[in-house]
């Protein structure tokens, strides 16, 4: 049996592939009988089309359906390509924040999360955070992956990593139910948390949703804390609106780099802000891997640059093949990077209903 990848799926993450290239070998990697994983296998039987045969470009991963709500139920052993191998290594099994029905779940082995990770430290070195410092991150632990990316980047580019767990499930379940208060009980008490940590500890960087940091500017001897510490804090969530960004940017931590990520634990990724890009945030996708489509949700057509749509993900790397994932955002559409594949992506904000169902942000 051979299980060699193409060596376009193996490449450095600071050496672009050629997309269309990249795109044939992965459809190789994820639809040949001896390297694609289960799951992919078995789903390409109702398919009209041949991906190994018919997709042979990133416009053409249009053809696939979204099949991202039956990650809520598929073995997750079943999502694992055969060509890992009988004993892949594994760095954990994921889940989606549930915001919209059950948790959807995702595999992710070594060589990418290793491989995402270092494109992440770049990006933060192209932002001047600083190297070999102690970070705090206010963050799921688990089953989100964004608190894997923490631990990974806090011992990688930083010295020590500080953890608060959050749990953002519940928070949206208290909202739903109608006890905000015990919601912003629990919100404050991670503040608190956080507090004692930064009085403590030699923190220089902070990362934290747009949520919790707004309640951590309401108290002035914490910001004030934050301004004599902490060198860079790095946002990630939806919502931090250019208005606010800018306040935060020139008047509330005004000597501190302010650098946000956007992402999604189904695409096993995040985007980075674009340097330069100002308060309306640019994000750019780790292309040709994460990409972005900022779609009319009804005709799932791309909107014009500069106009509103929804966001459509895709994730296409020897680790996992999920195209067409339509998210509960919308953006701004915006010209990507010269050599970028897909769409950038600006000024994020959730839908309201997503899937017949209210969409409640919480602590995110």
């Amino acid at each position: 049996m051979s299980t060699a990848a193409h060596p376009v799926l193996d490449l450095p993450f600071d050496t672009p592939p050629d997309p269309e290239e990249f795109i044939r070998a992965a459809m190789e990697w994820h639809f040949h009988p001896d390297t694609g994983s289960p799951y992919w296998l078995e789903r390409a039987a109702s398919l009209d089309f041949d991906p190994r045969t018919d997709v042979k470009s990133h416009d053409d991963l249009q053809l696939f359906p979204n099949v991202v709500n039956e990650m809520r139920k598929v073995p997750v052993h079943a999502l694992i390509p055969k060509g890992y191998g009988p004993r892949p290594d594994i760095v954990g099994v994921y889940e989606s924040g549930g915001t919209t029905g059950a948790p959807k779940r995702v595999v992710c082995p070594r060589d990418w999360m290793e491989r995402l990770v270092d494109w992440s430290n770049a990006n933060l070195d192209e932002h001047d955070f600083p190297r070999g410092v102690d970070w705090l991150g206010l963050t799921p632990s688990g089953p989100h992956i964004v608190g894997e990316i923490f631990r990974r980047s806090a011992a990688t580019h930083g010295r020590h990593g500080f953890q608060v767990d959050l749990d953002p499930r519940w928070v949206k379940k208290l909202i739903a139910d109608g006890r905000a208060d015990q919601a912003d009980a629990y919100a404050e008490h991670v503040i608190d948390q956080a507090e004692f940590i930064l009085r403590t500890q030699e923190i220089g960087v902070l990362t934290i949703t747009p949520a919790l940091l707004e309640r951590l500017v309401r108290r002035e001897d914490l910001v004030a804390l934050v301004n004599e510490k902490v060198r860079a804090i790095r946002w990630g969530g939806t919502q931090l609106d250019p208005d606010t960004h800018h306040l935060y940017r020139t008047e509330i931590f005004p000597e501190t780099v302010l650098y946000g990520h956007y992402g999604s634990t189904m695409i096993m990724g995040i985007a980075g802000q674009r340097p330069g890009s100002g308060d309306s945030c640019v994000f750019d996708t780790f292309s040709p891997y994460v990409t972005f489509s900022v779609v009319d949700p009804a005709t799932r057509r791309p909107v014009p640059y500069g106009e509103r749509g929804q966001v459509v993900m895709n994730h296409v790397s020897k680790a996992l093949f999920l195209p067409n994932n339509l998210e509960r955002d919308l953006a701004t559409r915006v010209e990507p990077v010269p050599g970028r594949v897909g769409d950038a992506a600006a000024d994020i904000a959730p839908v309201g209903r997503f899937e017949n169902e209210a969409v409640i942000e919480g602590v995110y």
